[in-house]
């Protein structure tokens, strides 16, 4: 049995060989077959034309039945047999016999004129026997018929039987060796593009993503290259979003961290209590939107990697956790946070921790960027449609009576650190929900929030998952 990591080279000549093998076999049962014909074929002609020769010699002219025996063709036979003659000839009422009385006799019923020719054993010798009956040219008593047999032994033809399959197998085991040699030969010269190709591979440095170039491969080694190039293809995105991260974390953590130092240098000198108490409430304050920032980072680096979750969820749940969430923000705010949904909520499938993480953005943004003392509704909802196969879409999203979006910053919805004036957010809540969106196939419908006024967000996408 071959081993999980053999060769190509191997597996063909394990599966070929042993199959050759079998054919082979096949082959020399046939050759016996055909060889064991002719012999008997070549060898029964050779006793029919001594039963010819022995039955010119049987007269009955005398009155009775005599035969001439024919010693120089006898002897001729036996040489050219290389063995033992033997010879019969009786009437068919059994009253005149001449020659070897013991030689069987036929197996069927014999014709007149018509030789039969057979296998027995004479005295424990296996013999080949050839039978022939006539009428008698005249009667012999109540005699109207003769009976010439003619046996010779096996041996001979059983010898040429022997030397006809050894020349088969020799000539077949050549050709199973000149295969196999044929085989090694030409997989190592098919599988040279296979060996460059992996050269190529190996030979680039680790940085190297660039597709693999498909020219002078054969066609049954093109999807191996286009299966290799979009792992290239997909390694190149993971490490582009990885830099990326890098790079929004070093950027969006450098500055808190640069005001946290400066803050506590600056507790560290004033020795008034009232100023230390502000610089201590304004350090708070820093650390809240270092530690929301690093939150958002974190969430954004979830949305952007891996495959997501695919769960049933309560939407109307997701929901009202995201609403009592926040609900602390929102009474410091003044704000009148509220849940508008249809009953009973709607059921989707989708990653709950990246859903809620997108919708609670979502809020807080609404709660921080919105109107003091406004309203903000957060809803979720579901559009069947039966026509489509995943159940139609879903949605969640936020609402809120603020002055909405600033032209600049609508033009670039979903980028990351895009920021209004006056804002001191990270600018990745929409972006995390944007990314979320697309996560799950889906993507972010903005227009007017309640009557008319402000911003209202959703987070769409296929109700059946996909």
């Amino acid at each position: 049995m071959l081993r999980p990591d053999a060769t190509l080279r191997a597996r063909l000549l394990g599966w070929l060989l042993p199959g050759m093998a079998l054919v082979l076999a096949a082959s020399l049962a046939f050759a016996r077959l055909e060889a064991e014909q002719a012999a008997d074929a070549a060898y029964d002609r050779s006793l029919l034309g001594a039963i010819k020769g022995l039955d010119l010699n049987v007269s009955t002219a005398s009155g009775g039945l005599a035969v001439e025996q024919p010693y120089a063709l006898f002897e001729f036979f036996q040489l050219a047999g290389n063995g033992p003659v033997h010879f019969r000839v009786a009437t068919d009422d059994g009253l005149v016999e001449i020659g070897t009385p013991e030689l069987p006799l036929p197996p069927r019923p014999l014709r007149a004129g018509e030789p039969q020719f057979y296998d027995a054993e004479h005295f424990g010798e296996p013999v080949r026997v050839g039978a022939y009956l006539r009428a008698l040219d005249r009667p012999v008593g109540g005699a109207r018929q003769v009976l010439i047999q003619v046996a010779e032994g096996v041996q001979a033809r059983e010898r040429f039987t022997r030397a006809f399959v050894r020349q088969a197998l020799w000539r077949d085991a050549s050709l199973l060796g000149l295969l196999a040699l044929a085989v090694a030969g030409v997989s190592a010269w098919a599988l040279r593009p296979v060996r460059r190709l992996a050269e190529a591979v190996r030979a680039r440095s680790d940085d190297d993503l660039r597709p693999l170039s498909p020219q002078g491969l054969p066609a049954d080694l093109r999807p191996l290259v286009d299966a290799i190039n979009r792992q290239l293809e997909r390694s190149a995105g993971l490490l582009a979003q990885r830099r990326q991260f890098v790079d929004d974390a070093s950027h969006q953590l450098r500055t808190p961290l640069t005001t946290l130092r400066a803050q506590l240098d600056y507790l560290r000198r004033e020795a008034d209590p009232a100023r230390r108490d502000e610089a201590l409430q304004a350090l708070s304050l820093e650390l809240d939107h270092a530690t929301r920032a690093t939150g958002q980072l974190l969430a954004l680096a979830r949305a952007d990697a891996g495959a997501r979750a695919d769960e049933p969820l309560d939407l109307g749940e997701l929901v009202r956790e995201v609403a009592l969430a926040l609900l602390p923000l929102a009474r410091e705010r003044g704000i009148d946070l509220g849940v508008d949904g249809p009953e009973p909520a709607p059921v989707a499938r989708g990653d709950r921790l990246l859903l809620r993480e997108a919708l609670q953005n979502l809020a807080h943004n609404a709660l921080v960027h919105g109107r003091a003392g406004g309203r903000v509704t957060l809803v979720a909802g579901a559009d069947p449609d039966p026509d489509r196969e995943a159940g139609g879409q879903v949605w969640i999203g936020a609402s809120d009576d603020g002055p909405g979006l600033e032209p600049a910053v609508a033009a670039r919805l979903g980028q990351r650190f895009v920021r209004g004036r006056g804002s001191r957010g990270s600018g990745l809540g929409l972006s995390i929900a944007a990314a979320v969106a697309v996560r799950h196939g889906g993507a972010l419908q903005t227009g007017a929030g309640e009557g008319g006024a402000g911003l209202a967000v959703r987070l769409c996408w296929p109700g059946g998952g996909e």
